[in-house]
């Protein structure tokens, strides 16, 4: 597979998790605080914060990476966020679906000429996109106080930890989101408001691909690894980072494993409390 195709599956298999986002928001008045709509969510962090919302009995169905709250593993699964059952939604009824950028357009076509009212959106780039996106998605189900509330009280929070990094000195960050092939979080993912809200400096923010090469990593010395992957790929990758010992991360033991499902899909919430966690890895 060539670095372009590469770069691309990579790309697109980060965006699966990440999820969401800045709509474009068609007929989003589909509902009143008085109504109980009918809602099939394709988004896991749609779907989590639909459950914040206090709207967990409107989700009729849900895509089997909606694994948060837990509670959401009982919904009816319609699919993926790629690949839906179109004949499956149609039969649970809904009022709304919201759907990914990077569902099946042909599908959502499908839907909407069902009359079925389908509602995209794109994947979000920095924390405050997010906000706009959830402050979208509550005034369309008649939730937008509450949904105000939240955001505000998430900001409140992001905006305290900003302010205490900044009195600390930076540390150089590397965010390892992909193993084969070797990949780091540039600006133009979502985990760079982490590295830079932490008080990090992010050492690929600028590069023009994620791809990249050990020698790179190398060459930039991080003061801090945090692993974006889980299971055995991440203690492996955690094992092959500390055979280098030139680096400063290496020097300090400053390599972490985190969860790349709280760091790639969050929540206003969820940012904002793993922003915490971030920052006292990243200020140690």
């Amino acid at each position: 597979m060539n670095k372009k195709k590469t770069s691309v599956l990579v790309f697109f298999i980060l965006s699966l998790v990440v999820f969401i986002a800045s709509p474009i928001i068609r007929n989003t008045a589909f509902c009143d605080a008085e109504t109980h709509p009918r809602i099939i969510s394709l988004s896991p962090v749609i779907t989590e914060w639909l459950y914040l919302l206090g709207l967990e009995n409107s989700v009729a169905g849900v895509t089997t990476y909606c694994n948060k709250p837990s509670r959401a593993k009982n919904k009816d699964k319609i699919g993926t966020v790629l690949e839906v059952n179109v004949e499956k939604i149609m039969g649970l009824n809904p009022d709304v679906v919201f759907a990914m950028s990077l569902t099946n357009t042909k599908d959502l076509k499908k839907l909407k000429s069902m009359g079925i009212n389908v509602i995209t959106f794109d994947i979000p780039k920095d924390f405050e996109k997010l906000c706009e996106v959830s402050l979208r998605v509550g005034s369309a189900v008649g939730k937008e106080n509450e949904a105000r509330n939240i955001v505000k009280t998430s900001k409140m929070k992001v905006y305290d930890i900003k302010k205490k990094t900044a009195q600390r000195p930076k540390q150089k960050v590397f965010v390892q989101i992909g193993a084969k092939p070797l990949f780091a979080a540039t600006h133009e993912f979502f985990v760079n408001d982490y590295i830079e809200l932490a008080g990090g400096i992010n050492i690929f923010k600028e590069a023009m691909s994620g791809l990249i090469s050990r020698e790179e990593v190398l060459k930039r010395n991080p003061d801090v690894i945090l692993i974006a992957t889980m299971g055995i790929s991440g203690k492996d990758e955690m094992r092959t980072w500390q055979k280098y010992k030139t680096i400063n991360a290496v020097k300090q033991n400053r390599i972490y494993i985190v969860d790349p499902d709280t760091m790639c899909s969050p929540t206003p919430v969820s940012f904002a409390g793993y922003l915490e966690e971030i920052a006292g890895i990243v200020q140690k």
